[in-house]
């Protein structure tokens, strides 16, 4: 019985596919990651400007980041249990098409409950697509470099926080926050055409079934361990993410132009936390989680003992999201590692995971501002986030002993 820390190869059952252009169809998958990136963390940028577009607190916005949360969540299992099957190409642009389609509405809804509702929707394809894009990448390259292919995919992501973010926030400060989601339509468009002009096509795997995958996974004891310290050790990341405009103005004393390079900041340590989350797997995934989980601790209460600071968050920001990325990562890795042969699944389902945190941060940060208790304790909420995630780790591993002692005797 391998230790927690092991990692071990998970089949891919996607058929290889040669083409001539692998960087090329692998760059069209990894801007449908930056489309995905911009578009997730953008209304974070521009709450204030959406809170006042549609007539609510900026605590009750905090919900419309929830609802797109919850839409990954919903859309993961679903999509993956009925789209095992089907052509891969084919899946990725009509993922792709529906997102456009949901930050359009977005851009028109004329109320907070429309707007909540179209968030919601367009939260559906996130996770599949990455699930998907992941194994085409796959698929396209030789094994020796099939994980570089993967976190390419995901890099687009880590991309999007250092220059779509930013310039969208922007943007929404400079002409209206219905400008970013009209954006993000038009980056999803690109991205279809994109795929349809540089991705080969790709058969699904024609022995999946959901079925056979949601009852291999779902009945996986360490899968429901690893999801939950994703759920909850992740939210205190977005409890700090989805305030960082309020945070930046009314605690730090700056100016609202000072918003964008916050953004920057928190993207830049997304970039680097998951080139250092690589190295550190190399070590051990296992113990990598550990560390972040403890360093995500220590940092929540650095953001809050800074936050009155002004200039001196800046840094500190970095450093939030550069621990947290560590995090993401490697549970990526550790999910796949448990996940045995459901790979379609466990490829797709930690985005479920995050985006639960994803939910739950903003939710309970927007729960301790509208008690009255300001825009710094987010980062306490995030604090005890980090430390039940670190709790559910601890209890995996103990898990994994018990298990290896019992199969011993």
């Amino acid at each position: 019985m391998t230790s927690p820390a092991a990692t071990t190869e998970t089949a891919d059952p996607t058929p290889d596919v040669r083409t001539s252009r692998p960087a090329l169809a692998i760059l069209a998958l990894a801007f449908g990651g930056f489309t995905i990136g911009t578009t997730e963390f953008v209304t974070m940028g521009v709450l204030p400007e959406v809170a006042r577009g549609v007539d609510v607190s900026v605590p009750t916005a905090g919900h419309v980041i929830s609802a797109y949360a919850l839409g990954v969540v919903v859309g993961v299992p679903f999509l993956a249990f009925f789209g095992a099957a089907l052509p891969r190409r084919a899946m990725l642009v009509g993922l792709m098409t529906a997102y456009a389609a949901g930050n359009l509405v977005s851009a028109a809804a004329p109320s907070f409950e429309v707007l909540t509702a179209a968030r919601f929707l367009d939260g559906l394809p996130h996770g599949a697509y990455f699930g998907v894009a992941s194994l085409v990448a796959a698929s396209l390259v030789v094994p020796a470099r099939r994980g570089r292919a993967v976190a390419s995919v995901m890099l687009g992501l880590s991309v999007a926080n250092v220059l779509g973010v930013p310039t969208a926030t922007w943007l929404g400060q400079q002409v209206g926050w219905r400008a970013t989601y009209l954006v993000c339509a038009v980056l999803a468009a690109l991205t279809v055409a994109l795929i349809l002009a540089v991705v080969p096509s790709v058969p699904g795997d024609s022995e999946a079934s959901g079925r056979r995958e949601a009852g291999s996974f779902f009945t996986n004891g360490q899968v429901w361990l690893t999801m939950a310290a994703g759920a909850i050790g992740f939210g205190g990341m977005f409890a700090i993410y989805s305030y960082v405009a309020k945070t930046v103005t009314d605690v730090g004393g700056l100016e609202r132009g000072a918003v964008p390079l916050f953004v920057l900041a928190l993207g830049l340590g997304m970039v680097v936390g998951t080139w250092l989350a690589g190295e550190l797997a190399a070590w051990s995934v296992f113990r990598s989680l550990l560390l972040s989980s403890v360093g995500g601790v220590v940092i929540m209460l650095v953001y809050f003992a800074a936050a009155p600071g002004g200039w001196v968050l800046l840094p500190v920001a970095f450093l939030t999201t550069a621990i947290a990325s560590v995090l993401v990562i490697n549970l990526q890795l550790r999910l796949m590692d448990v996940a045995g042969d459901a790979v379609t699944l466990g490829a797709a389902m930690n985005h479920a995971a995050l985006n639960i945190a994803n939910a739950l941060g903003a939710w309970l940060g927007g729960l301790v501002i509208a008690a009255g208790h300001g825009y710094r304790a987010p980062a306490l909420v995030g604090a005890g986030l980090s430390v039940l995630g670190l709790g559910l780790l601890l209890w995996s591993a103990a898990v994994h002993r018990r298990d290896g002692a019992a199969a011993a005797r």
